[in-house]
């Protein structure tokens, strides 16, 4: 079933708001399915067919999100594009999908025009920061009505390149199925209902923003207060209005300075969750004691939707990102054979169930490679489950660091820099080592007028962790790396300290 014909039968009322702009200005229900019917028919009209790629950098407003759903409407496939990408990373990513359509901002149209006339795109639409453009007013004659294309459960949806620190950046493929049974279990785990207003301060150029908020908020025939970026001021502005809140562990930190933030400013919402980076148990700690509110951290990627999730009702553990989703198989594996580890145990994550993408696009022996023959995901991350069930994410495989011989997983140290006095954060990476292969080295963030030295942090370490785990080096700066989704970079940190050693 096309994931659109699925919203459409969540909606409750035609005339119930849909999408709300910090400026008040009201979406409806039945807006967009007039809207997103026009926009359908003009992507057809550009030669777009279904199973068609239509790649879409523009800025977040809600008619870039009615771009997305006049995509699945038109059984084509959404490939959204982060903002900040350059012209040189956007040929790689237009020459590999192979779009029919790439829908740009107007100030880009030349740059990226070139770029596909010399790659075989039929077609360059514009939309611009107020969701004005060539594609905006080319719909606007469009008819209000569109016979949606019909798809299967196993057709794409959606294609999600990775951030690809680590060699060319693989093409995720997303199938109605994938986002449909996520969506639903999302929705049913968090209690979303017609009632919510969702506030929205995510990009939706990433599966955060676009599926994880989207979909579940639709599927519940909710609403959307829709903000074109975070903004400490403005979310507290607009917090009365809605009942929930899905972001980054950076949206709390802000907010956790802000000082509207309060139990009573809270009072009415409903639930607040954390993903795409770990949140930090004193963020976590402080959230909670400031606001009554125990924020609910999950754990997804590109390439499956949501995993895992601390519970609605019952302990919602800091530290950790709950238990398996409904429907989803999660296990603790050997990296290197495969073999399912014991409880407690530290191994790879991989996860099964309908969430999961069928592989990368045009990768075949990629994909072969990263799953298991039961069908099996390999995350790529590292983590345990615990007696209770809750999992617990150690780090990336790639950030594992191996040192005279031992392993090293950089969460471990992590946990225990974070929580001396006077530390914001750390990150711990593995830099180039003459003696040990790879020397520890911690990164760390102290709090304002924190009076901390390399070999005081040490000196506190070498009582909690053996003697192989402890940082040769402890540096300081004033702030991580980190990608647009709020993840440390440590691919930058490791690139910055390639010589630190000699």
């Amino acid at each position: 079933m096309n994931l659109f014909s699925l919203i459409r039968g969540r909606i409750a009322s035609p005339q119930k708001a849909f999408i709300r702009t910090p400026a008040g200005a009201v979406l409806t229900y039945a807006d967009m399915l007039a809207r997103t019917a026009q926009l359908a028919d003009t992507l057809v009209r550009a030669g777009v067919q279904p199973g068609d790629r239509v790649a879409v950098q523009v800025e977040k407003t809600p008619e870039n999100f009615l771009l997305y759903l006049a995509t699945l409407r038109a059984g084509a496939v959404y490939l959204p594009l982060n903002t900040a990408y350059t012209l040189a990373e956007l040929d790689y990513f237009i020459g590999d999908a192979e779009p029919a359509l790439v829908v740009c901002d107007p100030a880009k149209r030349a740059g990226i025009g070139e770029i596909a006339a010399r790659r075989g795109v039929r077609a360059v639409e514009t939309l611009d920061a107020a969701g004005r453009g060539s594609l905006s007013e080319a719909a606007a004659g469009a008819p209000a009505g569109f016979a949606d294309v019909a798809r299967t459960h196993e057709d794409l949806a959606a294609i999600l390149y990775t951030s690809g620190t680590t060699g060319r950046s693989k093409g995720a493929m997303l199938t109605h199925r994938n986002l449909s049974s996520n969506a639903e279990t999302l929705r049913e785990y968090w209690r979303f209902t017609a009632n919510d207003v969702l506030l929205h301060a995510l990009p939706i150029y990433h599966t955060h923003g676009l599926f994880v908020a989207g979909n579940t908020v639709m599927l519940a025939g909710g609403a959307m207060i829709f903000l074109p970026k975070f903004d400490a001021d403005e979310v507290m502005r607009l917090l009365p209005q809605a009942t929930s809140m899905m972001g980054v562990p950076t949206f709390y930190t802000r907010l956790l300075r802000h000082p509207g933030l309060t139990r009573q400013a809270c009072a009415h919402m409903r639930l607040f969750t954390s993903g795409s980076a770990p949140l930090l148990a004193e963020t976590h700690t402080e959230f909670r004691e400031k606001t009554g509110h125990a924020i609910l951290e999950r754990y997804g990627m590109t390439e499956t939707n949501m995993n895992t999730s601390n519970p609605y009702d019952g302990e919602r553990v800091a530290g950790t990102v709950g238990f398996a989703l409904p429907g989803v198989d999660v296990r603790i594996a050997d990296p290197e054979t495969g073999r399912v580890l014991a409880q407690g145990e530290v191994g790879g994550i991989e996860v099964r169930g309908p969430n999961v993408f069928p592989g990368y696009w045009r990768m075949p022996e990629k994909t072969k490679a990263e799953f298991r023959a039961d069908g099996f995901f390999i995350t790529g991350d590292v983590g345990k489950i615990d007696a209770r069930g809750y999992v617990h994410i150690v780090g990336r495989a790639k950030d594992l660091i191996i040192t005279g011989g031992f392993n090293v997983y950089p969460k471990e140290i992590e946990s225990e820099i974070d929580a001396l006095p006077g530390v914001v954060e750390s990150a711990v990476i593995g830099c180039p080592h003459p003696d040990f292969g790879e020397g520890v080295t911690a990164v760390v963030v102290c709090k304002p007028g924190a009076a901390l030295s390399e070999k005081a942090v040490i000196a506190e370490l070498e009582r909690r962790l053996a003697r192989f785990k402890l940082p040769k080096r402890v540096l300081f700066v004033d702030d991580l790396p980190r990608n647009t989704m709020g993840k440390v970079q440590k691919n930058v940190l490791r690139e910055q300290n390639a010589r630190l050693y000699g």
